[in-house]
């Protein structure tokens, strides 16, 4: 049994009135609160009862208990109830002049940096777009967009596309951070190899620049030392202050943190530490007007 079947197989009222007598396990009670006869809940549910195949409920003296295809069928009930209430918010929010609902997913590092003012600018243009925004790790993001719960996705460039369109956004900079007593504070720049001798406070397993430090680590032969693993970029910074560690972030994200948290940012002699970051969307060219707009937008934000 899923959504699918259950908005197409049953009436929506029967599927209302059995929702309240699981709740409440009793028909008379029912009976009252929505002004039916007993014997007109009874047949309401003796009507889904053959569609299901199977018994929903088991009289006693102090009303009725649900059996197991009836709680199966509540907690799927109840979703379609949810699903349908959304479904009524969000096309009001049309009657009354919303023109647009885009849902994204996005790395730590756009949200910490770009997106914000991005969005904010957006909405200065178009004032009646409404946004659900979620942090998520690279390979999440991905998996959202391809599944069709999110619009739009910004991910690293190092995070594979898996197949979805990859669109240009905006680029930072990843350096390293270090507590202002640490032994390599006193250098402007410096080699990932000579980093890795010492103990991280990195990123989430899954977030794209743990795949990256990994990655160049691999390359170098030696092996990232994590001693912390931890998602907030704020976080991170307080775990590198209290000397738990160094860090590799985004330069941007760290900089309002250097003098509160007595830190010194140190660039990176790599390559790959300038970093793009992009857009993915499932296709460009069949997205929504909506959608398209904001993606033709945050495309300029950076030229």
């Amino acid at each position: 049994m899923n959504l699918k079947d259950i908005a197409v197989r049953y009436d929506l009222t029967s599927l209302d009135i059995f929702i309240t007598v699981a709740e409440e396990r009793n028909l008379t009670r029912v009976g009252r609160m929505k002004h039916l006869a007993v014997s007109a809940i009874s047949k309401r549910v003796s009507e889904l009862e053959s569609q299901i195949g199977a018994p929903l409920l088991v009289r006693n003296a102090r009303g009725v208990e649900l059996t197991p295809a009836g709680q199966s069928l509540l907690f799927y009930a109840r979703q379609v109830r949810q699903t349908l209430a959304q479904l009524d918010h969000e096309l009001g929010d049309y009657a009354s002049g919303v023109k647009g609902h885009l849902r994204i997913h996005a790395i730590t590092s756009a949200l910490s940096q770009f997106l914000p003012q991005d969005i904010a600018d957006f909405v200065s243009l178009y004032p009646q777009i409404k946004f659900d925004i979620e942090e998520r790790v690279g390979s999440a993001v991905i998996r959202a967009v391809a599944d069709g719960r999110a619009d739009l996705g910004i991910i690293a460039s190092q995070t594979p596309a898996e197949g979805l369109e990859a669109i240009p956004y905006r680029n930072d900079e990843l350096t390293l951070v270090v507590p202002t007593d640490h032994a390599l504070a006193s250098r402007k720049s410096v080699r990932f190899e000579e980093v890795l001798k010492h103990e991280f406070v990195g990123p989430h397993l899954e977030s794209s620049m743990h795949t990256l430090l990994t990655a160049e680590a691999d390359k170098l032969g030696m092996a990232l030392k994590l001693r912390i693993r931890i998602s907030s970029f704020d976080c991170m910074c307080r775990m590198v202050s209290a000397g738990l560690g160094v860090a590799v972030l985004p330069r941007s994200v760290i900089n309002q943190y250097l003098r509160s948290h007595k830190l010194k940012a140190v660039t990176l002699e790599e390559p790959w530490a300038r970093r793009a970051l992009q857009l993915v969307v499932k296709r460009y060219d069949t997205a929504s007007s909506t959608l398209k707009t904001l993606i033709d937008n945050l495309k300029l934000a950076d030229a």
